[in-house]
């Protein structure tokens, strides 16, 4: 119904934000992370929404990127995961840090969330972790924590060393564990990455 609001911030309450649009107010309950991203009173915000319709409410949800609002319908089909708890979990985690998670299958990093269970975190491992695009993921994990002509380098060396170790049999989830726990140099090749992300792999 609504693919996204935009207006002026009319406030902020410990949940959510109250956006005037044409003279209408719209609550729009939101992570607590999109809290610290906002503008100041006053200033134009837009935000992708999802309308989640009850037998007793309207709620409308909002995100600042279409990528956690796609992430978000996601989280919500998961089983015993409702439109709240997909909303303290993308309060806790980036969007990349996320599917990094899932990815690695770091239960206890989902279940840090406010609300959410080892179990239930497992649960979200299991049903998403075959719809995440781990490359997509590894390369946005990456140019987080840097950026320029080296880090773009090292992302095509780390993604050329994924794909040739998941061509000889390994699986995603132990490759990017045992990358994500290694102290790997800007200007490696593929072959000395390939050699020590083995080594680190006989240690999982």
């Amino acid at each position: 119904m609504y693919a996204y609001i935009s207006g002026k911030l009319e406030g902020v309450t410990e949940d959510a934000v109250i956006i005037d649009n044409h003279g209408i107010g719209y609550r729009i309950l939101v992570p607590s992370s999109t809290l610290e991203r906002l503008p100041s009173a006053g200033g134009d915000v837009k935000v992708y929404t999802y309308l989640s319709v009850r037998d007793d409410a309207m709620v409308l949800f909002g995100f600042l990127t279409k990528e956690e609002l796609e992430l978000f319908k996601r989280l919500i089909t998961v089983t015993g995961i409702g439109p709240k708890g997909a909303l303290a979990i993308l309060g806790t985690l980036s969007v990349d840090d996320l599917r990094f998670a899932i990815l690695s299958g770091d239960a206890k990093a989902i279940a840090a969330a406010p609300g959410i269970g080892v179990k239930t975190a497992q649960r979200v491992i299991l049903d998403l972790k075959d719809r995440i695009d781990f490359l997509e993921a590894f390369e946005e994990r990456l140019a987080s924590h840097g950026g320029g002509e080296e880090k773009s380098a090292l992302a095509g060396v780390k993604n050329e060393a994924v794909m040739a170790l998941t061509a000889l049999g390994y699986t995603s989830s132990d490759v990017l564990s045992a990358m994500a726990q290694m102290d790997i140099s800007e200007d490696i090749s593929v072959e000395e990455l390939l050699k020590q992300t083995l080594k680190q792999m006989a240690f999982l």
